[in-house]
Formats: structure tokens, sequence, C-alpha cells
């Protein structure tokens, strides 16, 4: 006799009480039930488990593929998330999909929403243009400009700066409830280099509005080592530069310094910190999630960074373990 097991998804994907297991032997006695019944128990799994039940035989499938299930999994705003081609979609699963693949621009092309395809959770972009960044309104130290590769109408481009300072916030009420998120900032550097990004570590926090910071560490926006100069000039003293050693030393006194990975999009993402999300969501005031980076101190000179946005997903299974065992 198979067994199938089907976990509710609050759970997190975890064994529970709450888990229910459909046996299905030779007779197939699963697929006796009314099809709502059965409906209703994938109702209470997550997309990834639907899509996979769907494989057992053709009545689990249309089951499984039913629009009680797909509209659970579907956030409860997303008729304002779907574009006016919606009319062509012929199920709730194909606006999942659809809401899975393609990101949609919200608040004014400032932000982009997308659903984490596995989970339904929700996922955004913060445009550069919904950051806070310091000296962006001064041509000589940043400049806004079109990029092909970025989702957005405009990215920020740092000429120049010694103190570098970016801030972001969003509602936790726009996020999804009782998930773990990371936060990430979305970047690249220009075709003509970069100057005090591989090897000048900044601080990046993320937290609640009004509380310590929920997860603080240093990251670097280009990885370690990628120029090998004597030095670079600087808007204070020589004495203040900041080499390679010197990261070296940030790495051992903070346990680690997050560098860029490539994200295979024409971009790359640096890990800023994380933080959860309740189960109860807001309060009634609205709480807000924000995040920083900063390198304010050192005062040498930081150029050539092109910064799509700062990117907020929910942790995949395996990631989450890996934060509650820290």
């Amino acid at each position: 006799m198979k067994q199938i097991q089907v976990s509710d998804s609050n759970s997190g994907g975890r064994s529970s009480r709450n888990d229910e297991i459909v046996s299905i032997g030779a007779s197939a006695r699963f697929d006796t039930l009314p099809e709502d019944c059965i409906s209703m128990v994938i109702y209470r799994t997550s997309p990834r488990d639907a899509c996979v039940v769907a494989s057992v035989s053709k009545t689990v499938k249309s089951a499984a593929e039913s629009d009680l299930v797909w509209e659970k999994f579907l956030p409860q705003d997303y008729s304002s998330l779907v574009p006016p081609r919606s009319v062509d979609f012929s199920s709730k699963k194909e606006i999942y999909m659809s809401l899975a693949d393609d990101s949609v621009l919200i608040d004014d092309g400032k932000k982009s929403i997308w659903l984490e395809k596995g989970s339904g959770k929700k996922c955004y972009m913060l445009s550069a243009m919904d950051l806070k960044i310091a000296w962006i309104d001064t041509p000589e130290y940043w400049k806004w400009k079109k990029d092909p590769e970025s989702k957005f109408e405009k990215v920020a481009k740092l000429r120049h700066v010694c103190w570098f300072e970016i801030r972001g916030k969003i509602s936790c009420g726009m996020l999804s409830k009782g998930t773990h998120y990371f936060v990430y900032a979305v970047l690249k550097i220009g075709g003509s280099g970069s100057r005090g990004l591989d090897d000048t570590p900044m601080e990046a926090q993320v937290g609640f509005v009004g509380e310590e910071a929920a997860s603080k560490t240093f990251v670097l926006l280009e990885p370690k080592g990628t120029y090998l100069r004597g030095g670079y000039g600087c808007c204070y003293s020589s004495s203040s530069l900041t080499t390679v050693e010197e990261v070296e030393d940030e790495r051992e006194a903070d346990g680690s310094v997050e560098e860029p990975k490539e994200r295979g999009d024409g971009w790359s993402e640096v890990k800023l910190g994380n933080f959860y999300n309740g189960d109860g969501g807001c309060d009634d005031d609205g709480d807000e999630i924000e995040f920083s980076i900063m390198e304010i101190q050192k005062g040498n000179l930081k150029s050539g960074l092109i910064l799509q946005g700062i990117e907020i997903r929910p942790m995949i299974e395996g990631e989450e373990e890996m934060v509650i065992a820290k």
C-alpha cells in the first residue's frame, strides 16, 4: 500500500499532529471520495504538494487543479495584481502560475510583487526609487539611468561618495504572515569598474521600526579582492583607508562578511539579513520592517555600483533550519 503524506501548509512542511495520511491501495479508495472532499484535503497543503499529488490519478488531478484549491493559495488581494489580460486565464491555477512566473509592478512602478512558486508566499522588490539614498539628488555623487536588464524604469548609479547610506522600509501587512524572510540588495557593477566596494565592509541591519535590529551583519558590494589595488583616493586622511586585511579582521570579529552572488538575470545579490513576520500581522498603527546598508566611518571613496533595489523573499525549506540553528 502506498502512502501520500499531506502536511498542513501552516506547519511549514514539518510533520505535526495535524498532518493527514492519505492511504492509496490497489482499490484506489482515495479516488472513490467525492471530488470536493479530495479538494478540501489538498486545500490544506501547499502549491508544491498540490502539484505532486496531482500525479496520483485523473480524479485526484482534477481535484488538485480545482479553483477551490488554487484560490486558497492566491493572496486575498490577487484580483488587484492580475493584469487586464487575465480574461484569458481559464482557472485560478493559471492566475497563480502567472503571478509566480512574472512579477507585477505596483505603487506607481516603484515596487514589484510576485509569489514564491512552491509556497505562495509574497515576494517584493523595492526599486532604488523607493529607497532613501544619501546624496541621491546630487548629480556629482549619484545619477538615475535606464537599464534594459531592470524591471523598473530607472536604477541608481553611484558615481562616487565617501558617505554611503541606503535605507528602506515596508509594511509588514504587505508580507505573508507566519513567514521567515531574507532581505537582499540587488546590484551590479558598471562597465567602467568600481572603487572601494570589494574591500570596504558595510554594516547591514534588518528589523522592525522602533525595535532593536533582528539581524546585523557586514557585507561587501563586490566580491572580495576583485581589484587588487594598493589604495584608493580618499575623502579624509590616508589613515582611514580600508585594506583587504581589514576585511579579514572584520570577518574574524563578526564571524562572516556576506559577498554578492550572481543571480543569472544580469544582476548579483548580497544578503543583508532576515526577520520573521509573525502570525498576528500588524498592530493597528501598522508595523514596518526597515533595512539599511551603511559605511560612514572609513571615509574611503566608493564608486561604480548600480543598484536595482532591495528584494524581500521568503526562506525556502532548508534555509529556515540554518537560521534557526544559529
